[in-house]
């Protein structure tokens, strides 16, 4: 490995490896034996060779931001760790197209796009810290996907390096490349079906004009039935996120932005586009807030106060570290008018099992966190948050939704996929994963039930490049 990527591209130490042992999910740990840093496509493959000749599972790792585990090196001594391949290759304006490493920072691509009057629309609430190959390994969303798409509708290209070492191109410069859609059924892979090096994004003009409202409701169910009225109502904004008592509690603690403490819930409502017509879009908003309750509606009066107020939002979880020493953070999706329902069975899961439970979602298509607060110290207490995280998934399956929205299933939901799938659908993927990785070394033990999967049917390998 260090004739590959050098001798400090091997990192081997059991102090330093300590810190790879687990992502955002910190419920299950399992360190790996070494960590690789390659700094190109061409050292992965090489990286991939060996282990392929060695007979050597392996993991993929972006920044270690994700939340179900997706990560964890379990049967899979060997960790490739792409925090190197952080460099923006290309940034072409006219065409509206990026070019990055996958270890390039969510926000760095708009960041370099801006002063070209673009950015790059999927903004994760970890977007300071997620790297691009990280979101394209789980798909991830983000507050203004409601209007944009996640991450899938603004990926045109991938690089990615087979678990073989040979290195495959799907995709590329221009939308709708002809043939199968492979690079579709890439984006939200999980790292299990190869290493994506590269990315070509699809860049997005800044919007003319943003109106931010801040509607403050006595309950989550009032601000939830607010939701759903503003969504059947037509109306498409850019973003809907709510934020219960509680989360409203330690945010107001940390940054002080002048939350109503009071309150049960707020929600963050936020319209982009033409500057004409925004206006009347956003007092249909208000109208809407009001008929279900509001008692307040707060207009952010600048771009500085409407950074601030999405800088509370996605920094939520870092405040929590002021309630409980852990928290796991759970990943549901139930239809929007559903909202108020799942919200009543979490308060209800959570006062069975004993715990405190903060909310803070994409409120706007259903995308529910709910926070479940512990002390790891505590084996009872975390078992519980254990029982009570996938009661309240289940829950969002009853509803007609779904145990994960954009954090995956890692190794956290592997149990709940027989919720969705029948054994006849999960054989099919596992089919279709076989293609790419016929030998399971990549990433293995991740999305599946069974540990030891046998497919029946296995699809040539190789690829054509696109």
């Amino acid at each position: 490995m260090q004739d590959i990527v050098g001798d400090d591209g091997v990192v081997s130490h059991p102090t330093e490896l300590s810190v790879y042992d687990c992502d955002g999910y910190t419920l299950e740990k399992s360190a790996p034996d070494i960590v690789v840093l390659p700094r190109s496509t061409g050292e992965v493959a090489a990286v991939l060779k060996l282990l392929r000749r060695e007979g050597v599972p392996f993991v993929p790792r972006g920044t270690g931001t994700g939340l179900s585990g997706g990560c964890l090196p379990l049967g899979a001594p060997v960790m490739v760790s792409l925090t190197r391949m952080n460099r923006i290759l290309d940034l072409d304006p006219v065409n509206r197209r990026a070019v990055v490493q996958s270890g390039v920072i969510n926000a760095w691509v708009s960041r370099e796009a801006r002063p070209h009057g673009l950015h790059f629309v999927p903004d994760p609430s970890s977007q300071m810290a997620c790297s691009i190959g990280g979101n394209v390994a789980e798909n991830s969303g983000g507050p203004h996907t409601l209007k944009y798409g996640v991450t899938t509708n603004h990926v045109l290209g991938v690089t990615l390096v087979l678990p073989d070492g040979e290195v495959v191109r799907l995709g590329g410069m221009t939308e709708d490349a002809p043939g199968y859609d492979l690079l579709g059924v890439t984006v939200g892979s999980e790292g299990t079906f190869g290493v994506v090096t590269e990315a070509v994004l699809k860049l997005h003009p800044l919007p003319q004009a943003c109106k931010t409202l801040l509607a403050v409701f006595d309950s989550v169910a009032d601000g939830s039935a607010a939701v759903s009225a503003i969504i059947a109502g037509g109306i498409v904004p850019a973003a809907l996120e709510m934020l219960d008592h509680m989360i409203i509690q330690a945010v107001e603690d940390a940054f002080h932005f002048g939350f109503p403490r009071n309150a049960g819930a707020v929600l963050i409502a936020e319209l982009d586009g033409l500057e004409a017509g925004l206006e009347r879009a956003a007092g249909r908003v208000r109208n809407v807030c009001e008929a279900n309750g509001a008692t307040e509606i707060r207009v952010a009066r600048d771009d500085r106060e409407r950074e601030a107020l999405w800088k509370c939002r996605k920094r939520a979880f870092g405040a929590l570290g002021r309630l409980a020493p852990n928290f796991c953070c759970q990943d549901g999706v139930v239809p929007p008018n559903r909202l108020p329902e799942i919200m009543e069975r979490i308060a209800a899961i959570g006062k069975a099992h004993d715990l405190r439970i903060g909310n803070v979602f994409h409120a706007g298509d259903g995308n529910i966190h709910p926070i479940l607060l512990y002390d790891e110290r505590d084996r009872d207490e975390t078992e519980r948050v254990v029982a009570a995280g996938r009661e309240i998934l289940r829950e969002c399956v009853r509803l007609g939704g779904s145990p994960t929205g954009e954090h995956g299933i890692g190794v956290e939901k592997v149990a709940l996929m027989p919720l969705i799938f029948t054994p006849d659908d999960l054989r099919t993927m596992e089919e279709v994963r076989a293609v790419f990785d016929p030998d399971d070394c990549c990433n293995p033990n991740k999305i599946f039930p069974s540990a030891e999967r046998q497919v029946e049917v296995r699809a040539p390998r190789r690829q054509a490049a696109m």
